[in-house]
């Protein structure tokens, strides 16, 4: 058994958690304990598929004092060309290990321990069994709240009949040579990424069967770049969604402008979408998705045997031996929120939709720069993320309250302005010579914010 001293025990050094210490380290002179049950600083990135890149730019992922690969690397070619660069997996696994090397250890303020099992009451276990009890001077930060499972980490959710052959996507670049037939089982972001995968490497779209029990709204990767060069693009999405929503007469009305002017897609225009899980795509990404026609909408696989699959509304013949692919997942968790400032505890979660990495950084400047934990929540409420299409106006509403109480804040804006992890950092105009300009043009903003929130409001009541 031994006694740590620190200001902070950070348990997760995942994408989250990483981002938290990054900011707190750089922002204030704390000490912080860092605990994480893998070998290396990443998460579930640790678990990914070996194809799997970012589906967000990487310009504005990562941990805020560090850039991921270069923020001026615009893709010429492929289904991202024109926007910025995707990060693979072995890359942002290989970041995380510099930004802890070169970045974090350095300050000689953080205590890193990988290959450790925390126990609970501020005690873990390290890779040799020793034991360690943390005496925490400040607070016991929780970046494992929004814990990532993917595939790899746990069994497949269906059964399959002895000689079906069942692989992860960690597994399907290995043994998917030679294979008649594939069956994609899953509708989510690695459902997309299999199918992808398998046309990029020339198999032709009538060999793969991909069963999906729910469609999905996806986001347009055109209107989520930042940087300069698209300020102009992301400032018209922003206005096209706001006129979306004023003359929306319904939910369906609004999904349905937002589809008509390139905010939102869908796999299939004449199939009413019944998940929204933030998933993003590009336009040459969602054309080759579209090529794949034997596309399933009976519910979960339960069963495979030979010669069909059993699922949970009918059955179907398999049109030959087929190895499947298991994508299922959950997406991202959604457990209920809890404040995140609470007495001698932090527990991270998202304060912006779907944006988890910017979120805790946020968190971690909000306690380093406020002095109170009414403030810091006031400041920080939680966004819990989105399963169903209502979730996006709730999202947006939420993210549009956010905006607001950060518009009355000159500093905060400030703050946000210089963040690597905005993805919005352009979209305020930055007057620090002319408060009086300034504090007129972020009004505007929030009355017109405020206006789109009614409606928002208007819209979730008729259902």
């Amino acid at each position: 058994m031994s006694s740590i001293e620190a200001d902070y025990l950070v348990i997760g050094a995942g994408a989250m958690g990483m981002a938290f210490v990054d900011t707190l380290l750089a922002e204030t002179d704390a000490t912080v304990v860092l605990v994480d049950e893998n070998h290396q600083p990443g998460g579930h990135w640790n678990w990914v598929y070996p194809f799997v890149r970012l589906h967000q730019p990487s310009a504005y992922y990562g941990v805020n004092s560090r850039a991921l690969g270069s923020e001026e690397w615009v893709d010429e070619a492929g289904p991202n060309a024109g926007f910025f660069e995707l990060a693979t997996g072995h890359e942002v696994c290989a970041y995380y290990d510099q930004v802890m090397r070169h970045q974090l250890l350095p300050t000689g303020r953080l205590s890193y321990f990988p290959s450790s099992h925390y126990l609970g009451d501020k005690r873990f276990r390290t890779l040799d069994g020793t034991e360690h009890t943390v005496t925490v001077r400040r607070r016991v930060v929780d970046a494992t709240f929004l814990l990532t499972v993917v595939q790899s980490m746990r069994c497949a959710p269906f059964t399959v009949a002895d000689g079906v052959e069942v692989v992860t996507p960690n597994d399907l670049p290995r043994r998917a040579a030679g294979r008649e037939h594939f069956t994609i089982v899953g509708g989510g972001k690695t459902g997309m990424d299999c199918c992808l995968w398998l046309l990029r490497g020339g198999v032709a779209p009538d060999r793969i069967r991909w069963l999906m029990p729910r469609d999905s709204w996806l986001l347009n990767r055109a209107n989520i770049q930042p940087g300069g060069r698209f300020v102009a693009a992301l400032k018209n999405s922003v206005a096209t969604r706001l006129a979306a929503i004023a003359a929306a007469t319904s939910v369906d009305d609004l999904l349905l402008r937002l589809e008509a002017d390139g905010n939102l897609f869908r796999l299939d225009p004449t199939v009413e979408p019944t998940m929204y899980h933030c998933a993003i795509v590009s336009e040459p990404e969602l054309a080759a998705l579209r090529e794949i026609t034997d596309v399933v909408r009976l519910g979960h696989l339960q069963h495979a045997d030979a010669d069909r699959i059993v699922l949970r509304d009918g059955e179907l013949p398999v049109p030959a031996p087929s190895l499947y692919v298991d994508c299922t997942t959950q997406g991202l968790p959604r457990p209920p929120s809890v404040p995140v400032f609470d007495g001698d505890r932090i527990t991270l979660q998202s304060v912006r939709g779907c944006q988890q990495v910017f979120s805790s950084a946020f968190i971690a400047h909000v306690e380093a720069a406020y002095g109170d934990d009414e403030q810091r929540n006031h400041l920080c409420a939680p966004i819990m993320h989105p399963d169903a299409p209502l979730d996006w106006l709730r999202i947006m509403l939420s993210d549009n309250n956010a905006q607001v109480r950060w518009l009355q804040d000159p500093e905060l804006m400030d703050w946000l302005r210089t963040s690597r992890l905005n993805v919005l950092r352009d979209l305020f105009p930055h007057l620090p010579d002319k408060p009086r300009v300034r504090d007129r043009a972020f009004g505007a903003v929030a009355t017109a914010l405020t206006a789109t929130n009614e409606q928002l409001v208007t819209l979730m009541e008729r259902g």
